[in-house]
């Protein structure tokens, strides 16, 4: 999944060139002649894109935060084992006084698979939506988004709005790459119906479930919970770090393509 998006991603970077074929000869288009300097800017272009796959963490999100940071934001900290969702079994690490605890351990190797993930997303210029229903959230998560440069959709779920979208708001609209959910749930049962959309379009998600959530439909699930202040904050302020960290990092090297370029 991690690979079709990131090739995809790709896709509105290529040159803009073309061949029609016909009784066996090909006919190029005028965009595909290329000149010594247009093939030197796509070679250096796809060296910018293709250098952060090259490293594991190339933006050393597991410098982030620690297992402690999460202990104290009571990331570990789950629902009354009644609500317990059957697939988010693997994720705990035990029962206490009736209530859940989920394995940090694992929610600190998937916390930062997704945050190197979303900063793949960031350096490369995709768009990324952050969805919450939580009302007592929804300045905190509008805020991040605001502060990174992305998008946040923090209100009542109209369906269609990815999977109809090109009736919704026209032809040639661009869907997010990415979408966050910082809260997978509508309300204590229901999950969120853009969880399903975002699945149905092949839109890679992110998602912080807790012990009564369905994690089957994300791409990259988060166990952890998701109603405590303090753990919304620890995730909002991690994934705005990401997210302008990477688009820091593209930024910084544009300019050294372009002392590169000036110096030759």
């Amino acid at each position: 999944m991690a690979a079709r998006t990131l090739s995809r991603g790709l896709w509105g970077l290529r040159p803009s060139w073309a061949a029609s074929f016909h009784n066996g000869h090909s006919f190029s288009t005028a965009a595909s002649v290329k000149t010594p300097q247009t093939q030197s800017d796509d070679d250096s272009v796809h060296r910018i894109l293709s250098l952060p796959l090259e490293k594991p963490d190339f933006f050393h999100v597991s410098e982030l935060f620690s297992l402690k940071d999460l202990f104290e934001a009571r990331v570990h900290l789950g629902h009354k084992k009644g609500c317990r969702h059957r697939l988010m079994v693997p994720y705990l690490y035990g029962c206490r006084l009736d209530q859940d605890i989920i394995d940090l351990d694992q929610t600190v190797e998937h916390l930062q698979a997704a945050l190197n993930f979303t900063a793949h997303i960031a350096y490369r210029g995709g768009i990324i939506l952050f969805i919450s229903r939580r009302r007592q959230f929804v300045h905190l998560i509008e805020k991040m988004a605001q502060d990174c440069g992305e998008y946040a959709h923090t209100r009542y779920w109209r369906g269609g709005l990815l999977t109809n979208a090109p009736i919704q708001y026209g032809p040639g609209v661009r869907l997010p790459d990415l979408v966050v959910f910082l809260s997978t749930l509508n309300n204590v049962f229901e999950p969120h119906v853009a969880i399903r959309d975002a699945a149905k379009m092949n839109i890679p998600s992110v998602g912080v479930v807790d012990s009564n959530c369905n994690p089957s439909l994300l791409t990259y699930p988060i166990p952890g919970n998701d109603d405590t202040p303090v753990a919304m904050e620890l995730y909002c302020r991690l994934f705005k770090m990401t997210i302008n960290r990477a688009k820091d990092k593209r930024r910084q090297m544009e300019l050294l393509r372009g002392l590169s370029e000036s110096k030759s």
